[in-house]
């Protein structure tokens, strides 16, 4: 029989402490006591869920502690019932002919459901069974928190105190008058019972509100169980937070736009990393620093790992471990490796991460032009004998006086120059044409690897003009809206983040930006193309200047390119990194040289 209970009328306790900066309700921050459940069963005939098998539906809506309505119908599965589920829950297909179809209880059934929490025994069945009838008739699932009651009874119940959590078992341990029939109504009603008595329990563990029962009833550590309190009192701001140890170290330190939210995620079964599970054990206390915007906080991150190297921050702790590829400035130039820029002249390529990259960027550059590989300082008044390469005929032999040192300037060094600063198209050109030579000899492994040499020699020379067109500029003020209708401010100076403010909403943004200039850091530029900051921090900075909602307000300088400087091969950089990880070994390449003229490989 079809019977919803219309939900009686019912005053709501105060929930101010509860409201956020709009006005909303966060259920999760609810007590238990004030939260609204639908304690629901289903009957089934026993299959999987495919939108269909559904036979009963019973439901109980609970209040603190008080019912407030009831949901029961059977349900015409439209297909033949199984003997054993007779047998199992006493429902005849005589019983089911008349009832509705599953179509036809659905509305009602989401109308008694809204605004409550989901509540089942072994919930996700039932769920299933319900998405399934949802997405079959077109009816949208609503966001139901859904919080499972045998769940809760593995993480809140031991062994000694009951055998297994079957609802039965259960509901005989918390003294239910009314005990599982496998009939819809009465097996919810024996849940309510199940549920008070798992409520009252989670008193123990410190589990007050609904966010903490569904947390709970997952598998969290109990280290993070434990620690959990470390998340108590911090600001939902966009910000840094940073996990101290007892003495006062650093142990890890992170980011995030809502920083109360972000940390309470680590107390969660969410977190699964082992390397927190154990900082957390170390930790006593979080710190929270609030930061304008998000981009403020991300810069601040950077810098304070760069600063302290917590040990549980695996990325940007060490920044000053770069490496550079330098061209040395003397009669006949050559490629170095060098971890530190200065001012001798030379021509710098980077910054690389790890050697490794940067000699494979070097390679690049000897595939494509005649530079010496010798680490020798030639004389221009005496010889040194040959090496190898000169008799392969891959060194203009500058040792042996081969060739002058205008001439190797020119041949050799200069492209190398003009590749960093401007155009790269005549070294990327002799690249893609030792590639292609290669592919033709069907020498494709070999080909492969000038490949990856092209691909580091790309990013590095993309990525360096990318940062020179920016740390180029004394200053940059931009701004971008925010989600509250204000206006996030940034000043920039030599690539670094100088000022960060916010204005507030509906109020001019002039004056916020013009305190922010008179207040920012005094930025004093060094060497190389990262004068003031890492590139990583950089690198942040001009993700947010290029979204397509900042607005540059004023700039020092132009801000500015090489027209056909590297980022025109980005397109090319692309499709080699993709054929690189591609099994597929017969991936095109395709750029165009300083001529304009296509050029195309196989590799």
């Amino acid at each position: 029989m079809f019977r919803p209970v219309t939900q009686p009328a019912y005053v709501q306790g105060t929930l101010d402490s509860l409201l956020s900066a709009d006005g909303s309700v966060d259920p999760a921050a609810l007590s238990l006591a004030d939260t609204t459940f639908v304690v629901l069963d289903l009957e089934t005939t026993g299959g999987a869920p495919d939108g269909g098998g559904i036979t009963e539906i019973g439901a109980v809506k609970v209040r603190s502690g008080e019912r407030l309505g009831e949901f029961a119908t059977l349900v015409n599965p439209g297909e033949p019932l199984p003997p054993f589920i007779t047998v199992l829950t006493g429902i005849t297909e005589a019983m089911l002919r008349p009832a509705p179809p599953i179509e036809s209880v659905l509305p009602a059934l989401l109308e008694f459901l809204r605004g409550a929490v989901l509540v089942a025994h072994n919930a996700p069945y039932d769920v299933g069974f319900l998405k399934a009838a949802c997405a079959r008739h077109g009816y949208p699932w609503p966001a139901l928190r859904v919080l499972d009651t045998a769940a809760l009874a593995r993480r809140a119940l031991t062994r000694d105190e009951v055998p297994n959590r079957k609802l039965g078992t259960l509901a005989q341990f918390f003294r239910s008058p009314v005990q599982p029939t496998h009939r819809a109504l009465d097996d919810a009603k024996a849940t309510v019972d199940v549920l008070h008595g798992l409520i009252e329990r989670l008193g123990s563990f410190k589990v007050h509100t609904l966010g903490d029962a569904i947390e709970f009833a997952k598998a969290v550590t109990p280290a993070q169980r434990r620690q959990r309190h470390l998340a108590d009192g911090l600001p939902h701001v966009p910000g840094i937070y940073i996990f101290r140890a007892a003495d006062e170290r650093p142990l890890y330190v992170g980011t995030s736009k809502d920083v109360a939210t972000r940390v309470r995620s680590y107390f969660t079964a969410g977190e699964k990393r082992a390397r927190i599970s154990e900082m957390l054990t170390a930790a006593v206390r979080v710190e929270a620093v609030e930061c304008a915007h998000p981009l403020e906080a991300e810069v601040r991150e950077l810098r304070l790992i760069a600063a302290h190297a917590p040990p549980y921050n695996r990325r940007s702790k060490f920044p000053e471990r770069v490496v550079w590829l330098k061209l040395t400035a003397e009669a006949f130039p050559r490629l170095s490796v060098v971890r530190r820029l200065a001012e001798d002249g030379a021509t710098y390529l980077g910054p690389f991460s790890s050697r490794r990259t940067a000699e494979l960027a070097a390679a690049g550059v000897y595939d494509a032009v005649p530079l010496r590989q010798c680490n020798h300082k030639l004389s221009l008044r005496s010889k040194t004998p040959a090496c190898a390469l000169a008799e392969l005929g891959r060194c203009p032999a500058p040792c042996e006086h081969e060739i002058t040192p205008e001439d190797y300037d020119v041949r050799a060094a200069l492209p190398f120059r003009t590749a960093t600063s401007g155009d790269p198209g005549p070294v990327v050109s002799a690249i893609l044409a030792r590639i292609d030579t290669l592919s033709q000899k069907q020498r494709y492994e070999e080909a492969a690897v000038v490949r990856s040499r092209l691909i580091a020699l790309l990013r590095a020379l993309v990525r360096m003009q990318r940062l020179e067109a920016l740390t180029r500029l004394s200053e940059l003020v931009a701004a971008r809206r925010d989600d509250r209708g204000g206006w996030e401010i940034a000043v920039i100076r030599h690539g670094r983040l100088a000022a960060a403010a916010t204005s507030p909403p509906r109020e001019h943004p002039r004056p916020t930006l013009d305190a922010a200039r008179l207040t920012a850091e005094t930025v004093v530029p060094g060497q190389g193309p990262t004068p003031a900051a890492t590139a990583e921090e950089t690198e942040r900075i001009l993700a947010w200047l290029e979204r397509p909602d900042t607005r540059l307000v004023e700039t020092v300088g132009d801000w500015v390119s090489p027209v056909r400087g590297a980022a025109r091969f980005a397109a090319l950089l692309s499709r080699a990194e993709a054929a690189a990880s591609a099994q597929d070994s017969t991936v095109r390449l395709s750029v165009t040289d300083r001529s304009d003229d296509a050029h195309s490989l196989r590799l």
